[in-house]
C-alpha cells in the first residue's frame, strides 16, 4: 500500500498534530515507512490475536496515518524529557483506549523503549476495602466512578518510575474475581520502565463548578442524581495529584458520546453469542447511566476537546468506531 507525502500534508489539523511540514514531510515519511516495515510482522500478529473483527490490510491506513505518527510522537516527546514519559490515555467505554494502548506499546517496543501499560482499573480499591465503601456509601453499587480507587497506589507506582526506581511493583486487577465483582490479583515486578501508557473512562478529568449541575442533562434528573453528580465532582479532587504526574494526555473524543451505549450492547452480545455470560441490554442502559450520572461526558468531556491547557491531542471516534479528526485543541 503506498502512502504518500501529499497525503500526509492533505489533512493539515493531523500534519500541525503531529509536527508534519512541508520542510520535514520527505523525512518524516521515510522515517515512518522504515518503522511500519519493522512493525508490520507484530502487528499483524497482533490483529490475527487480539482484533479478530479486523483484518491487518484494514487497519493499515489507521496504523499509517495514526498510530505509528502517535508513537513517534510519544517516543521525541520523552527523549526531550530526559527520565521516564507518562502518557494519559482518556476514554470512555468503547473507544478503543485498550487496543490504541497495546498498539502503541507494541510500536515503542519496537523503537527500543520499556513500555508499560497501565489503567485506571489496576488501581481499584480490594474487594474488602470496596465492600467496606459500600457500606458507607451504597449508592457505590458498581466499581469504576470516583471514590473506588487507590489512590496513593496509583501515586506510588507512577513516582517511584519517574524517579526511575527498579524493580517497580505494578498492581495488577481481575475483574472476574468474586463472580464479577473484581479484585487485585498478583502484581507485575517491572525491571526498567521508559515509558507509561496509563488509560482509564477519567484519566485526567478535573471537578467542574457544582453549579453546573443545577441544569444538568439526562440521566441526572431528580434532586438525588444532582446529589450524587455533586458528590462524584468532589471526590474527583482527590484525583488532581495522580493527574499531576502525568506529561500528556491524549483525549479518544466520540462524536456522540451516547454511542458508549450502543458500543456497550454489541459488546455483550458477541461475548453471548459465544457461550460467555453477558447483561440484557436493560442491564446496560442502568450501567451506563449511572456511570453517566456520575461523570456525564457531556459536562466532564466535552469541555475537554477544547482544553488546549489540559489535553494534548485530541482523536475524534465515529459511531462505526473509525476515527475522525485528529487535532491539538
Amino acid at each position: 500500500m503506498e502512502f504518500s507525502q501529499q497525503e500526509a500534508l492533505a489533512d493539515t489539523l493531523r500534519a500541525k498534530a503531529f509536527g508534519i511540514t512541508s520542510a520535514n514531510v520527505e523525512e518524516v515519511t521515510r522515517e515512518r515507512s522504515h518503522l511500519l516495515q519493522a512493525v508490520l510482522p507484530a502487528f499483524n500478529q497482533f490483529c490475527h490475536t487480539s482484533l479478530h473483527i479486523f483484518s491487518p490490510e484494514k487497519m493499515l491506513p489507521v496504523l499509517w496515518n495514526l498510530w505509528l505518527p502517535l508513537g513517534m510522537k510519544i517516543a521525541a516527546q520523552h527523549q526531550q524529557l530526559k527520565r521516564p514519559f507518562i502518557q494519559g490515555i482518556l476514554g470512555s467505554q468503547g473507544t478503543g483506549k485498550t487496543t490504541m494502548s497495546l498498539v502503541i506499546e507494541l510500536i515503542l517496543q519496537q523503537l527500543g523503549y520499556r513500555t508499560l501499560s497501565l489503567s485506571l482499573d489496576d488501581l481499584y480499591k480490594t474487594y474488602s476495602d470496596r465492600l467496606a465503601l459500600l457500606q458507607h456509601d451504597p449508592r457505590l453499587i458498581w466499581r469504576g466512578p470516583p471514590g473506588t480507587h487507590d489512590i496513593d497506589l496509583g501515586l506510588d507506582v507512577l513516582e517511584q518510575i519517574r524517579q526511575e526506581k527498579s524493580p517497580v511493583i505494578v498492581p495488577r486487577f481481575d475483574k472476574s474475581a468474586h463472580a464479577g465483582a473484581g479484585d487485585r490479583t498478583t502484581p507485575d515486578i517491572i525491571e526498567g520502565v521508559d515509558i507509561v501508557i496509563f488509560e482509564g473512562w477519567f484519566v485526567g478529568v478535573r471537578p467542574i463548578n457544582p453549579d453546573l449541575f443545577d441544569c444538568a442533562p439526562p440521566p441526572i434528573l431528580t434532586d438525588e442524581d444532582k446529589t450524587f453528580a455533586r458528590d462524584m465532582n468532589h471526590q474527583l479532587t482527590k484525583y488532581l495529584p495522580l493527574w499531576e504526574k502525568l506529561d500528556s494526555l491524549i483525549l479518544l473524543y466520540p462524536t456522540d458520546y451516547r454511542c458508549s451505549l450502543e458500543w456497550r450492547k454489541q459488546a455483550e452480545r458477541k461475548m453471548i453469542a459465544v457461550g460467555k455470560s453477558g447483561m440484557t441490554d436493560t442491564q446496560i442502559e442502568d450501567f451506563v447511566n449511572y456511570f453517566w450520572r456520575s461523570l456525564h461526558p457531556e459536562l466532564f468531556i466535552k469541555p475537554l476537546s477544547q482544553s488546549a491547557e489540559i489535553v494534548d491531542l485530541v482523536i475524534e471516534i465515529h459511531p462505526d468506531h473509525s476515527f475522525g479528526k485528529v487535532y491539538q485543541p
